[in-house]
């Protein structure tokens, strides 16, 4: 097994990312992405360390150290942080629930893979319980599902909001890795826990709407109309929401969530519809449109301009961190051919340049129907996807 290639771009690109005070979001002095952020920082910092260079390593070890230096005494970490002043944002109307899961996730992958990772995860160990106690705490009802916020996760300027399966799964494997590494076999069992309530709510199985294991009563109605094929988004009190979501499903398959014939039918449903497309999956699909009674709670959620029209940014844009992901859950799924597919168009995406075709873009998402870029170039996790991508494809794996 090697690591990914040193030259290629994409890691020339986390090098440029890299700060003392860690990875920033983009190579670029774009708006605010110029600073530390937890699930960016995260997600490139799991491809520093499978791409096996010191320095990367060590930029991921400061990104580490700044996301838990300003860890809020409730419990929850960071959106971002800004290296100039070290002044830290939680988030604008809502707070970010991924960011809790992905920081934990984040620090017990550098304590099985770095040199120093044991003393480092010892070292945190009291803020790693006291995050656990916001995910309790943010259950609300006791049944092992956490509520998420509209704008609660990544896609902050979507319309979900509730059991929002992507949340939960971050959940899953953040107890299944702190349970490995601080010996508490009480979280091994929540985790499981959890997974079975996954199992049986978030795969909808029309031979199966009797109401045991149901989460609750509302469900019964609510997944006759439901979409099958793959694992559900989430649901609230007034909706199954029908979407595919690919950064969910992508961790599905990382995390073995469910049987091998559900997962036989989900890599199904992802060769059917990569045969219906020419490029890289939505993050969200189908896209919605201004005829979706949807449309009007999606129109005014952003801060600063309307970025979700049609086929762009999370409202059905491709983008290549999660489709980066979802080759990596592929490979290890022994799934080569699709992962092999996947990957050719990522590395195809990510050289995408709207001015100049010798400059490897890596832009934050494409156009849906266009694949042209749109949003901020050069992002680091646009380039962590390919690297995550490279190294399951030669036989590295992330922690579990």
């Amino acid at each position: 097994m090697s690591h990914p290639d040193a030259s290629s771009p994409a890691l020339a690109l986390l090098h440029a990312a890299r700060t003392p005070a860690g990875f920033v979001a983009s190579g670029q002095d774009v708006s605010n992405y110029q600073r530390v952020w937890t699930r960016d920082g995260v997600i490139t910092g799991l491809a520093a360390l499978l791409s096996g260079e010191p320095a990367l390593i060590a930029t991921f070890r400061d990104t580490l150290f700044t996301i838990f230096a300003h860890q809020h005494p409730t419990g929850f970490f960071p959106s971002n942080v800004d290296p100039a002043t070290g002044q830290a944002s939680y988030g604008g109307n809502c707070g970010r629930v991924d960011n809790v899961s992905w920081a934990i996730i984040g620090l017990l992958h550098y304590a099985r893979l770095a040199p120093d990772g044991a003393a480092f995860a010892a070292a945190y160990q009291p803020q790693v319980e006291r995050a656990f106690q916001v995910l309790n705490a943010w259950e609300f009802n006791g049944k092992h599902l956490v509520y998420v916020p509209q704008s609660g996760n990544w896609a902050d300027e979507y319309v979900q909001h509730g059991y929002v399966l992507y949340d939960q799964l971050l959940r899953v494997w953040a107890l299944e890795l702190a349970a490995g590494c601080y010996l508490r076999p009480a979280w091994r069992a929540q985790a499981a826990t959890i997974r079975a309530v996954l199992a049986r709510n978030y795969w909808n199985d029309p031979a199966r709407l009797d109401a045991a294991g149901l989460y609750a009563p509302n469900l019964r109605h609510q997944l006759r109309a439901a979409p099958t094929g793959f694992w559900l988004m989430g649901f609230n009190p007034a909706r199954v929401y029908g979407q595919f979501d690919l950064a969910a499903n992508a961790l599905a398959l990382l995390l073995g969530l469910g049987t091998p014939a559900q997962t036989a039918v989900l890599c199904g449903h992802l060769r059917q519809e990569l045969a219906t497309r020419p490029g890289l999956l939505p993050a969200f699909a189908p896209t919605i449109t201004d005829a979706d009674t949807l449309m009007a709670e999606l129109r005014d959620n952003y801060a600063y301009g309307f970025r979700n029209r049609p086929h762009e940014f999370h409202n059905g844009g491709l983008w290549p961190v999660w489709n980066g992901w979802l080759a990596a859950a592929l490979y290890q799924q022994a799934a080569p051919d699709l992962a092999g597919e996947v990957s050719r168009r990522l590395t195809a995406a990510n050289r995408r340049h709207p001015t100049d075709p010798a400059v490897w873009g890596f832009y934050e998402n494409l156009h849906g129907r266009t694949q042209a870029p749109i949003g901020v170039p050069a992002c680091a996790w646009s380039a962590a996807g390919s690297v995550l991508a490279a190294a399951h494809a030669a036989g590295l794996r992330l922690c579990f």
